[in-house]
């Protein structure tokens, strides 16, 4: 039997990233926080935490914070159901890493009925694929969204469905800069209005629209969905957005479409742990929901440019390639 004490001792060391935040936080001193953890690895036989700075876990350690994670999870879930009511309980900590795009759009309805049911204190983490996928593998998020269809052992990526982005710009703008279309000459003078450096989902466009690579071209960088909207709807330059973001806007009349039959689907799926607790299951099973309402459901014969693979940037997408999946996917997003 683990010791109760030592594992939460153990986890807060992590998610502090410091022996010393630590014991501020358990109200204890270094010294005791040093010595629950080699206590705990001594009776493992594995070193767990690596001593750098910031700490880290070792890949054991990454297994076991999962374990402590999932055991604060049933805990809570415990409490709330065997709480005499009307006595109050507290909200169990959940934590999931979801990219901006997302947030920006189709998110918000999970949100809502999560953060109204009281049941969960929730944490959501906007960031790069590559970072929350080293969050959800060391436990510290239950769940996170990504492109990637391929699932880590322990885990499983279950299809949402598709994004749809068009290439937008107000028509002041496209009259202006592409009074003959969009061209390659007109494109190397127009600034594009891009998330980050990291976001290659406009090259991806480029290429699929000339069957060739563009890259000097000018570019503005604004890492907000909202303020990417806005950097286009002011005429700042012209962008791949969300079509369900930017339909308002184009139904005003300050944007319109540069591409009409030229549009990008970006798959998503959402990673989670293999063996849930109920409650994780539950939030699972409301996400898998709402995105399987909101997002875009494709034929597999579908003529689009498809996003998919590993992205570096908490916009989402960043190369265009062939879904692969594997068999621990759930659904495919060709075929639900």
């Amino acid at each position: 039997m683990l010791d109760r004490d030592q594992l939460e001792t153990f986890a807060v060391v992590i998610e502090q990233q410091s022996f010393e935040k630590a014991a501020t936080a358990l109200s204890i001193t270094r010294g005791a926080v040093s010595q629950r953890i080699k206590a705990l690895e001594e009776s493992l036989s594995t070193v767990l935490v690596l001593r750098d700075r910031p700490v880290s876990p070792t890949p054991a350690g990454e297994v076991l914070l999962r374990y402590v994670k999932a055991l604060r999870i049933m805990e809570g879930s415990a409490l709330q159901e065997l709480a005499p009511q009307p006595k109050p309980h507290a909200p169990v900590p959940l934590s999931i890493a979801v990219n901006a795009d997302s947030l920006a759009t189709w998110f918000p309805e999970v949100l809502k009925e999560l953060l109204l049911s009281q049941l969960v204190a929730l944490e959501v983490i906007a960031d790069d694929q590559d970072h929350t996928s080293q969050l959800l593998s060391r436990g510290e998020v239950i769940g996170c969204i990504s492109t990637s269809a391929k699932a880590a052992d322990g885990f499983m990526a279950e299809c949402l469905g598709a994004m749809e982005y068009r290439c937008y710009a107000t028509p002041e703008f496209a009259a202006s800069a592409f009074p003959d279309g969009l061209n390659v000459p007109s494109v190397l003078a127009a600034p594009a209005v891009l998330f980050n450096r990291k976001d290659s989902l406009h090259d991806d466009f480029l290429k699929s629209r000339f069957g060739f690579s563009i890259d000097r071209y000018a570019k503005h960088f604004l890492p907000s969905p909202v303020a990417l909207l806005e950097g286009v709807a002011m005429g700042a330059g012209y962008g791949l957005i969300p079509s369900t973001q930017a339909q308002p806007v184009v139904d005003s009349g300050r944007l319109v479409d540069l591409c009409p039959n030229h549009r990008v689907m970006v798959d998503l799926y959402w990673h989670h742990w293999e063996l849930e607790p109920p409650l994780a299951h539950d939030v699972t099973a409301l996400i898998v929901k709402v995105a399987q309402r909101e997002l875009v459901s494709r034929a597999v014969e579908e003529p689009v440019l498809v996003v998919a693979g590993s992205d570096d940037s908490a916009r989402g997408p960043r190369h265009a390639s062939p879904a692969v999946a594997s068999n621990k996917t759930k659904a495919d997003c060709n075929t639900h």
